[in-house]
């Protein structure tokens, strides 16, 4: 079956750095879009970044210039470079297969930036 398994989340100071990682199996990765979404608390979860199998990128304007998605097909992983973190980026950040219907969540991975 279709795994999405999440790390890299923490704490971080503000103007700090984290990578998140999302290692996918059970497809065929290279053909499938990629996005990472996140769900901050009394909030509804939002996209942050997709990116398709062709490498062709998006990003929610609230992190554009400030996060990098890319995937690796040789290891079926999904990154998420993150960088200038503020405190309003604190959220469960989810890996999703399938863009834009979502296929398959992955189970989340907290990132708290703290001011």
């Amino acid at each position: 079956q279709v795994q999405l398994v999440e790390s890299g989340g923490g704490l971080v100071q503000a103007g700090g750095s984290l990578r998140l990682s999302c290692v996918v199996s059970g497809i065929i990765f290279r053909l499938n879009a990629m996005g990472w979404h996140r769900q901050a608390p009394g909030k509804q979860r939002e996209l942050v970044a997709v990116i398709t199998s062709g490498g062709s990128t998006n990003y929610a304007d609230s992190v554009k210039g400030r996060f990098t998605i890319s995937r690796d097909n040789a290891n079926n992983t999904v990154y998420l470079q993150m960088d200038s973190l503020k405190p309003e980026d604190t959220a469960v950040y989810y890996c999703a297969n399938g863009h834009p219907i979502v296929r398959k969540w992955g189970q989340g991975t907290q990132v708290t930036v703290s001011s």
